[in-house]
């Protein structure tokens, strides 16, 4: 019998305000940080490194790191002595138990740095899953029937939106061409969008050189950061579309910067430029001005999601027409559970989903997600893509392929978030 016998979390930080990696109007010099967590086996000694330990983080951008870290560390401790064996074999019992602990609640309700931190070790369980089943993540959910992915989901505060029955109809319906899905997205990935030119504090000649990259390493998108002066978004936009030509979709993010008001002449203003959708006009929890800039900018798509904290904020957005992209994050939310709640309502609201990734291992995390929609909930990848973002990947044991504009289906056991101890070891923080 396997128990939990030691977690272990970090404070890693990585230095990419230096260079403005990152950059955007609401975050001028963001460091990317993880809160990363190491659940340890009582066996892994015996089997060394062959995935009896289970790796999770939060991604964060610099200082409140230690916050979340000391968050995840509190969670954590929680699973010392538990058996691996009944914890797998009830993710969907863990996350209520992580998620509906009373005391734990209070400093949410369900949002937030508590609310990460479930994500944290929830994530990491599955992790361990992962590799003990001997599958990547993605293949793993995608083998689950129906009735095993339903119970792993919380339907409390999304019954008015979404029941268990409709759930269970979506992924029953969808079972048809897993097989084949399956292996159109080994042979072929998943398409991919990139911000790595579009960051704010970039010059204007790096913006048209990244710009023009992206297009010969077969992008069919980029997504610039907007929202500091209009006459230099404008300035900008015209730069990236010069160098793109007329094909290519030009998105935007603004990162929560305006008004209302503001946000719908702003982009109306670029509309010009021929805008695949903009993102983050406002704050992420203000559902009612989501739908007003929706309506006011129409038919340019409002995009938001990576900063929603729960499913109910993804349930209001998409009830109140206030999204027409829905960006899940893996580190936002309380794990893989309500990342598979959330994918069940876009598919119940027909809205697409296009994942927030880059930061740390966002991408190596997400793209699971997105595959395992496509190959078992959506059964789609038209129109839909997942951002990548050419940072930090290196440090990561299974880091992203992305080749000809579009992720390469993992294929290592895990969920992709296990970073090389040398990467660890380097950038834990001491300040």
């Amino acid at each position: 019998m396997s128990k939990i016998v030691a977690i272990d979390v970090t404070d890693i930080r990585f230095p990419t305000s230096t260079q403005l990696d990152g950059s955007d109007a609401m975050n001028p010099d963001p460091d990317y940080s993880a809160a990363y967590l190491r659940v340890d086996t009582s066996d892994t000694g015996d089997t060394g490194d062959t995935g009896e330990s289970g790796y999770g983080f939060v991604f964060t951008i610099g200082r409140g790191n230690d916050v979340q870290a000391g968050a995840v560390r509190a969670l954590a401790d929680r699973l010392i002595g538990r058996d691996v064996d009944e914890l797998l074999a009830d993710l969907g019992g863990v996350w209520r138990e992580l998620v509906y602990d009373s005391q734990w609640r209070w400093l949410g309700p369900e949002k937030g740095v508590a609310h990460m931190a479930v994500g944290a070790v929830v994530n990491a369980l599955w992790d361990l899953r992962a590799k003990r089943a001997g599958m990547p993540l993605w293949q793993l959910l995608a083998s689950l029937s129906p009735e095993e992915i339903v119970d792993l989901v919380d339907f409390r505060y999304l019954t008015d939106a979404l029941t268990r029955a409709e759930a269970l109809e979506i992924l029953t319906v969808a079972q048809a061409g897993r097989a084949e899905r399956e292996a159109t997205l080994l042979a072929e990935g998943y398409p991919a969008y990139t911000t790595t030119p579009g960051w704010l504090g970039y010059s204007d000649e790096k913006l048209e050189r990244l710009s023009k990259e992206a297009v010969a390493d077969g992008f069919a998108q980029i997504k610039l950061k907007v929202g500091g002066d209009l006459a230099d978004d404008r300035r900008r936009l015209r730069i990236a579309r010069d160098a793109v030509g007329p094909d290519i979709r030009i998105a935007i993010d603004a990162n929560q910067r305006w008004d209302v008001a503001e946000a719908i002449d702003w982009v109306n203003a670029l509309a010009e430029f021929d805008i695949a959708w903009i993102e983050e006009p406002t704050s992420p929890d203000d559902v009612l001005a989501h739908a007003a800039i929706s309506r006011g900018v129409a038919p340019i798509p409002v995009a938001t999601g990576e900063h929603a904290a729960n499913r109910v904020m993804f349930k209001q957005l998409l009830q109140a027409g206030g999204a027409q992209v829905v960006q899940i994050d893996a580190t936002r939310v309380a794990g893989v559970n309500e990342n598979i709640a959330i994918l069940l309502l876009a598919a119940k609201f027909g809205v697409r989903v296009c994942p927030h990734a880059g930061g740390v291992g966002l991408c190596e995390a997400v793209q699971h997600l997105s595959m395992f929609d496509y190959v078992a909930v959506s059964g789609t990848r038209e129109d839909r893509m997942i951002e990548f973002v050419d940072h930090l990947h290196e440090h990561f044991v299974d880091p992203v392929r992305v080749t000809g504009g579009a992720f390469q289906a993992p294929r290592l056991p895990g969920a992709g978030m296990q970073m090389h101890e040398a990467s660890v070891r380097e950038y834990t923080w001491g300040g």
